[in-house]
């Protein structure tokens, strides 16, 4: 059933009735096939890519720091094109089109990776212990796997914008029980999302690692294929969204118009005089009138020049815009400064799926005293079980607890949750830097109990003091990225959703991209230093310590840039004089929309 225009009556004798069918909204019904089709997709996609670190270095004989910056230059551009496919599905196709041509885009990819490791002929011959030793992919093979990191960059581009919004989109908005029910499935969205993370750095790794690369890789594909399968069948359960043309260009509409106007003097009483109409068709809500960014209330100045439709559009909204159209580029506006003290963020967050795997493969990773070694890749796993045990507490005792205390629908305010998760991440830094520390003291003075291949000795600290740093990690995203997909679906207009839900990735892209540079200027500037190479092939020649100490002090510089973001900033919906203070505040008024 199309979910169209503004309809989203609620199910009840006294709903209005149109020409339209109404819209039978499933909630946690179709929730098996929504986030069974996410969670078999998480499997396949991180069951091949949670280990790519260690198949580029072992099967492909990439040296660590070109395999760590391709890991980045991947997902970066992975999550940049969330950016793309958003604007294709608001524009073109509708969420559930989108979905459908992304997954299997998805399993066509993962199926490229994992011939590179069952075909021989795909991948360059086995690395032996010497450097010299070594011979990289030939040009037809690295092409043959970017042709299926492509595939994944497809995939991902409609997938990841597009799957919170379309989940969300079952619920019914205007009753309690649906607006319930979309605060809790974001949070049970991350759970299962957790989950398959669990499973892929645990048992596919494991498989990966130690049984068969072709065999590892395998797994992950026939799970996609899965995931496709659970999608399809909900099919005739699904609310649809249709797509409503381009939202971009009511963006560009207001910046011309503002722009042009420039000259004009601002209104007295702009929430009483700015053109103020919005159109039956439209599915955004009315939004009040916010002080902020003035200059763009000039799109919505009548002038004795423009001409009004008998309907009481605009005739030209190239040279007059309306006081929502204007509100809702101010709501772009305002999230641009959250979004980016949330790319420095996250950069704590990029260093425990990277670096924290080679501290992993120097260290000690003997369960107890039996001859079994945990994978280095799979250390990540408590990561995700911080994240997986904290999110349902958080949802069922957390937040029903903070209720009664602030009278707020989510407990506390949504950049409250994200602050707090900013504040974790420089906490998780500084607890990396002091192990990562202990550990290589103890490489330097203490026996050593082997040696990596092209890499170094192996301390004799135990692997698992990471999992502090690891379970921090796990905190910090339960809060902040969490928080931050949440933050962008309420903020952002109804009909750009899925351009809100790439933002979250396309500020992963930024981290990803701002860790690797970071990467390479420390890597250059520390080569000559006294102290030596920072981040060399060996660690413990290294002080990898410094660069995580490097990332702490940047977080604690993000942290108060962004309470003063948040301090300035204004939930949409919400007029001056009753808006909540976004950082501490304890009003009974709700500041959800």
């Amino acid at each position: 059933m199309e979910k169209n225009d503004k309809e989203t009556m609620e199910k009840n004798p006294k709903a209005v009735t149109t020409d339209e069918p109404e819209i039978k909204y499933r909630g946690w019904k179709s929730m098996p096939f929504i986030i069974g089709n996410e969670t078999f997709e998480k499997l396949g996609a991180i069951g091949t890519l949670s280990n790519l670190l260690i198949y580029l270095t072992t099967v492909f004989n990439m040296k660590s720091i070109t395999a760590t910056n391709i890991i980045n230059i991947f997902n970066g551009t992975t999550n940049f094109s969330t950016l793309l496919g958003a604007y294709l599905c608001d524009t073109y196709f509708g969420r559930y089109k989108t979905l459908g041509f992304a997954t299997i885009a998805s399993f066509m990819g993962l199926l490229v990776i994992q011939l590179t490791a069952a075909i021989k002929k795909l991948h360059p011959p086995h690395c032996g212990s010497a450097e010299n030793t070594c011979k990289g992919p030939t040009a037809g093979q690295m092409a043959f796997l970017l042709t299926g990191f492509g595939l994944l960059i497809v995939g991902a581009a409609g997938i990841r914008p597009c799957n919170l919004a379309f989940g969300a989109d079952q619920f019914n908005p205007k009753t309690e029980s649906g607006k319930r029910g979309i605060n809790s499935f974001f949070n049970w969205y991350f759970f299962t999302f957790t989950f398959a993370q669990m499973v892929s750095v645990t048992l596919i790794v494991y498989v990966q690692s130690n049984v068969s690369w072709a065999i590892g890789l395998g797994i992950p594909a026939i799970l996609m294929l899965i995931a496709c399968a659970l999608f399809f069948m909900g099919s005739k359960m699904y609310v649809k969204v249709k797509a409503t043309g381009s939202p971009m260009t009511s963006v560009v509409q207001v910046l011309v118009v503002a722009v042009k106007r420039r000259g004009l003097n601002p209104p007295e009483q702009p929430s009483l005089s700015l053109f103020n109409h919005l159109p039956i068709s439209s599915i955004n809500a009315k939004l009040s009138y916010t002080d902020q960014f003035r200059f763009l209330d000039k799109a919505a100045t009548v002038t004795h020049q423009d001409q009004i439709n008998p309907d009481g559009s605009s005739a030209n909204p190239w040279k007059l815009c309306t006081m929502q159209q204007v509100e809702e580029v101010k709501c772009l506006v305002r999230v641009i400064p959250i979004w980016a003290a949330a790319i420095i963020y996250y950069i704590a967050i990029v260093q425990q799926n990277t670096f924290a795997v080679f501290q992993a493969l120097q260290s000690d990773r003997h369960l107890g005293n039996t001859n079994f070694q945990i994978p280095a890749a799979s250390y990540v796993v408590f990561l995700m079980l911080s994240l997986t045990f904290f999110i349902p507490i958080y949802d069922r005792i957390v937040v029903p607890f903070l209720r009664k205390i602030t009278g707020k629908e989510g407990g506390i305010t949504i950049l409250q949750r994200i602050g707090i998760g900013i504040f974790l991440s420089v906490i998780t830094m500084i607890v990396s830097a002091l192990v990562e520390e202990r550990r290589r003291t103890i490489a330097l003075t203490k026996p050593t109990i082997g040696i990596v291949p092209r890499k170094g000795a192996i301390s004799s600290m135990s692997a698992l003091w990471l999992v502090p740093q690891l379970v921090l990690a796990g905190l910090t995203e339960a809060f902040a990225s969490v928080g931050q997909v949440e933050f962008y679906y309420k903020q952002f207009p109804e009909n750009m959703r899925s351009i809100g839900g790439s933002l979250y990735y396309c500020g992963m892209a930024g981290s990803s991209y701002l860790s690797s540079f970071l990467i390479s200027i420390i890597h250059r500037t520390t080569r000559e230093a006294a102290t030596g190479n920072w981040l060399p092939e060996d660690l413990n020649k290294g002080r990898l310590d410094y660069f995580y100490y490097t990332i702490a002090a940047l977080g604690v510089l993000n942290f108060g840039y962004f309470l003063a973001c948040a301090k300035w900033y204004k939930y949409k919906g919400v007029s001056k004089d009753t808006l909540e203070v976004n950082l501490g505040s304890t009003l009974p008024q709700k500041t959800t929309v």
